[in-house]
């Protein structure tokens, strides 16, 4: 059976305007070097759908909903917070990005896919409950969990997070939610400024110094998130994929390598292998140097799909 590898053609319509890092090349960049490398050739591409409103209002503030419908501009650029605007097709794409985190979920946990792959943006782990903050607008990762939770009935969802910066978003929705176990690594003093102090017990937050590197993630992975997700026991495991750590990528000063992706990718899988039949549904986060953004997609999808 091979996995799922959705996106749509909306996603990079969105544009926040000239030489914003959150570019739509982001997509293409990533679509490309999964061609090029014969990856795409094992999954089974789908169009992600539009996020209903009653999805959305699983993991949103059901009047947050209602302003980012109403702040769509029909022209020109409209600010939603200092560095996020909405352009005349963000809305179109931030519901397709949640659709698709909807119908990761379905495909994997009817067995139609084993795992997931979701090329989307705006990405979403900055948007909390009631705000959108830092290029994101809703949680698509949260607005899957919750659709996994409350329609397919799942009792623990693991959420992992190793985007550069920490997912505050996520930990808005999910604090004290015992069904769901947020695991993060993030560099310290990066925005949103925070996540060293977890929220709550279900919280696993592990911020790295600057200039940390391979090592430093690796072991804060084995010391931290491996016995809190093998205590847990997931039924099912989501990703926050954030690529911006890399070495290459001047959002943020970890230092990570292609290889690091690859190696904590393993790591996962292995926990789903042994806990929930291998289910896996990553949504793209930050990365937004084109090359090694592809690059590290390529070398964590890999691992995804079985190919390694």
């Amino acid at each position: 059976m091979l996995s799922a590898f959705i996106s749509h053609a909306d996603c990079a319509r969105h544009d926040m305007g000239a030489h914003h890092p959150e570019c739509p090349e982001r997509l293409g960049a990533i679509n490309d070097h999964l061609l090029v490398k014969g990856l795409l050739d094992y999954m089974v591409p789908y169009d992600a759908p539009l996020a209903t409103e009653e999805q959305l209002g699983r993991a949103h503030a059901s009047l947050y909903v209602k302003e980012i419908f109403d702040a769509a501009p029909t022209e020109g650029l409209r600010a939603v917070d200092p560095d996020t605007n909405m352009c005349p097709h963000t809305l179109q794409a931030a519901l397709r990005a949640a659709g698709a985190a909807v119908q990761a979920t379905d495909l994997v946990l009817a067995g139609e896919a084993p795992t997931a792959f979701c090329n989307i943006r705006p990405p979403g782990h900055h948007a909390e409950r009631s705000a959108a903050m830092g290029f994101c607008f809703f949680n698509n990762v949260a607005v899957g969990i919750r659709h996994a939770l409350d329609v397919h009935h799942l009792e623990r969802v693991a959420l992992i997070d190793f985007d550069v910066h920490h997912g505050n978003g996520s930990e808005d929705i999910f604090r004290g939610d015992e069904r769901v176990l947020m695991c993060s690594i993030f560099e310290k003093g990066l925005y949103p400024f925070n996540g060293e102090q977890a929220v709550g017990p279900n919280m696993v937050n592990v911020g790295l110094p600057s200039r940390s590197g391979s090592d430093a993630f690796r072991a804060a992975v084995m010391e931290h998130w491996l016995p809190a997700l093998e205590a847990f026991r997931p039924q099912l495991v989501y990703i926050s994929a954030g690529f911006d750590a890399h070495r290459e990528d001047d959002m943020g000063n970890l230092g990570l390598v292609e290889a690091d992706y690859a190696w904590v990718t393993q790591q996962l899988m292995k926990v789903a292998e042994k806990h929930c039949h291998g289910r896996v549904i990553s949504c793209l986060e930050g990365g937004y140097v084109l090359s090694p953004l592809a690059r590290s997609v390529a070398a964590h999808v890999r691992v995804l799909i079985g190919a390694d």
